[in-house]
């Protein structure tokens, strides 16, 4: 290749790369991008310039609120002259009312800075007190959901017998939970699929914590050592249900098409954790109907763990109380009605606990189990 079209290939790299490099020498941060603050009071943020503009370019930059009705900034825009070093801007926020709302800073022109970070996640509370009352509640149901595996294993081991507990119930709520711990830990621990969810949701928030990591495994092992249990101990004429072992196929093949899918990228990673969580919300809904009606055929809840149940019980309610407390504090009742799923699965399941306490106090107190023929 001649000097000359080693020089035009120069030119032409300079002329693609100067854009890029002119978009990179100033970036505009937010000194934190997530803010508590009481209704009307004044908290305040910073926005720092990492690197000073391209020469003879100035820059405006904007404050924009997602919900001006919950707050108001200070100032509202500001300029950015080519000329200035590195520096902060000091952004007071005011709260008007309870509720969420982003505060992010757009700047014109648009090439000049990477702006993409400078944002807030602004959280405007009532109290503080409820606040730490619903944190409070929180790790109650945390621990009892966490604790209530253990009463059926004990119940097992005592009896050596698992005659009562229902295998469809049984193999469901394994499944679920792997389903659940697969979504946690993938989006938790893989980079990819992290990634994946900020660029779909740039301004969100990772929705696993740890707290959901060390439950999901948790849950996985100990109704695992359920399961170590059935092949262990008397389990009578028992066995996985026909139409459980249909709706493990369903399920299987479900998530083996979502696998190859992700494999081939047709979909994303992330894509495959929501459907193994779809897959874990079926099982929620339908889980607890085998058991509730293996004790009407037996007619007995003996070999069922009622301790289980009471520990389920109040987790359900405290979750479902600790929705309506974060909703009056933040007013965000939009959380319960507007999206009903996660408070009418833990109604749901608590109308069951309900219907589980009816049948072993009331409907079969005092029943021997009635042999049930294979």
């Amino acid at each position: 290749m001649s000097s000359s079209s080693n020089m035009a290939l120069m030119r032409y790299s300079w002329v693609l790369l100067l854009p890029v490099l002119t978009c990179v020498q100033g970036a505009l941060r937010a000194s934190t991008q997530d803010l508590k603050v009481h209704v009307n009071h004044l908290t305040r943020f910073n926005l720092s310039l990492t690197e000073s503009l391209p020469d003879d370019r100035d820059a405006l930059v904007t404050i924009a609120v997602q919900h001006p009705d919950l707050l108001s900034v200070n100032p509202s825009n500001f300029s950015i002259a080519a000329a200035d070093s590195p520096r902060e801007w000091i952004i007071y926020v005011k709260a008007l009312s309870a509720g969420h709302s982003i505060v992010s800073a757009n700047v014109t022109p648009g090439d000049i800075t990477d702006f993409s970070q400078a944002f807030v996640r602004v959280t405007i509370e009532k109290s503080d007190e409820l606040y730490h009352i619903s944190a409070v509640v929180g790790w109650i149901y945390f621990v009892a959901w966490s604790v209530s595996f253990y009463p059926q294993i004990r119940i097992n081991y005592k009896r050596k017998s698992v005659v009562g507990l229902n295998f469809d119930f049984l193999s469901l709520n394994l499944v679920g939970f792997i389903m659940y711990a697969l979504f946690n830990c993938g989006l938790y621990w893989v980079p990819e699929i992290e990634n994946q969810y900020f660029d779909r949701y740039p301004k969100g928030l990772n929705p696993v914590q740890i707290n959901d990591i060390f439950f999901s495994l948790h849950a996985v092992f100990a109704t695992a050592v359920t399961v170590g249990q059935c092949f262990i101990y008397e389990i009578g004429n028992q066995r996985v249900s026909t139409t459980a072992r249909i709706i493990h196929g369903i399920f299987a093949i479900f998530i083996l098409i979502s696998l190859i899918l992700s494999f081939v990228k047709t979909i994303q990673w992330l894509d495959f954790l929501y459907y193994c969580s779809y897959v874990k919300l079926s099982i929620t809904l339908i889980k607890y109907v085998p058991q509730a009606f293996y004790n009407y055929k037996r007619k007995s809840t003996v070999g069922w763990s009622i301790g289980n149940i009471f520990l389920d019980f109040t987790g359900g309610i405290l979750s479902m109380l600790q929705m309506i407390l974060n909703a009056y504090n933040y007013d965000d009742w939009e959380s319960i009605f507007g999206d009903p799923t996660k408070f009418g699965l833990g109604f749901f399941s608590v109308a069951f606990d309900i219907f589980f306490i009816i049948q072993h106090y009331v409907l079969y107190r005092y029943s021997e189990p009635v042999p049930l023929i294979k």
